[in-house]
């Protein structure tokens, strides 16, 4: 009888203490994920760091750290201070252009864009036709939801900051003791799959990560600087804080154009017709050109990951885990994405496998 209860007594301990760890470490679990997914990415630097510190893993650990703090959670955080302080002011200005008496022309670089210009023009027209009086009454019905909606999206991203300096804490701690958990991580990963398979998958995991982490925050961090120069430039103000927001959006198709697109459109409003235009002539050229280019060349590192899982892994992250989900849902789809394509090509479809144990 009672070795029948030590059967029985001894899984149930165990499943109680997995489910117990579980729902302890659950509510970090994102930010755990996102601290492994920046370490494997920037492994290689945390070494060459840690070589000019004299092999002081901990001095290296915290500059890197600190670094990855003005990097990331900086411009975050402006974003959602930015958005939570002044997008009040920003409804209430587009409002109060919408009530001014006459009609309201579009700018002549959307009326002369090729082809769709004059059919935006005179949809416009057709929609103005009665003065603006029906859309300044519209504006004042959507102000109120307006200013609810961008108050959500800044305390989601505030909160998003609040992740990123969570996962920068956990990641102190993987850098400081790398060695000790990527010995583990090999050797598991040894046991399950073989001595050269298991490195091969590392490997394949590495890059994978790699690739997407420098695709999306490299190109974030290009955009980011060539519209402050643009923002300089034209004269807008706020210009590094909307850099910062240009940098977050990034992560989501076509979101600079709402930055550059909403530039031009202040700068037109304030009668600086010129600027306006070349606002909107830099953010199409230059702006949004760097995602054209330059992120395939580096999301080319993940294996020429198609854009499909780039975009499921963005919205379906931010779905999961909240604003960090931006950063870690394309990190771990495609991981899984070039494991499973690994798996069904087999052994030779996989990077060598001193690729691990030299990163």
């Amino acid at each position: 009888m009672g070795n029948r209860f030590e059967q029985y007594a001894r899984p149930a301990a165990v499943l109680l203490l997995v489910l117990g760890c579980f729902l302890i470490v659950q509510p970090f679990l994102g930010a755990v994920m996102f601290a492994a997914v920046l370490c494997f990415s920037t492994w290689p630097a945390f070494v060459w760091l840690r070589q000019r510190l004299g092999g002081r893993s901990w001095l290296a650990a915290l500059i890197l750290v600190l670094s990855l703090v003005l990097a990331l959670a900086l411009p975050v955080a402006l974003a959602a201070q930015s958005i939570v302080v002044y997008s009040s002011q920003v409804v209430e200005m587009f409002r109060g252009y919408l009530a001014r008496e006459g009609r309201i022309e579009l700018p002549a670089f959307i009326v002369g864009i090729p082809m769709i210009g004059p059919w935006i023009d005179d949809y416009w027209r057709g929609l103005t036709a009665g003065g603006t009086s029906a859309i300044a009454e519209v504006a004042k019905r959507l102000v109120d939801p307006a200013k609810a909606f961008f108050l959500v999206i800044g305390n989601a991203i505030g909160a998003g900051v609040v992740q990123i300096l969570v996962a920068l804490f956990v990641a102190y701690f993987f850098y400081r003791d790398g060695e000790r958990v990527r010995g583990l991580l090999l050797e598991g990963m040894q046991r399950l799959a073989g001595p050269e398979q298991g490195m091969a998958l590392v490997a394949t995991t590495q890059g994978a990560i790699k690739g997407v982490v420098y695709g999306l925050i490299g190109t974030a961090f290009a955009q980011a600087a060539v519209a402050l120069v643009g923002f300089w430039i034209a004269g807008v103000p706020g210009a590094f804080i909307l850099a910062a927001l240009t940098f977050i959006l990034s992560l989501v198709p076509m979101g600079p154009v709402l930055i550059w697109g909403g530039a031009a459109a202040w700068l037109n409003f304030n009668g600086e017709m010129g600027w306006a235009i070349f606002m909107a002539i830099y953010g199409m050229l230059v702006i949004s050109s760097v995602d054209n280019f330059v992120k395939p060349i580096l999301m080319s590192r993940a294996g020429n990951l198609s854009m499909l899982i780039v975009v499921l892994g963005v919205f379906g992250g931010a779905i999961a885990f909240g604003f960090i989900g931006l950063f870690l849902g394309p990190a771990l789809l495609a991981v899984g994405w070039n494991l499973t394509k690994a798996w069904l090509e087999g052994p030779d479809s996989m990077p060598p496998a001193n690729d691990a144990s030299s990163a």
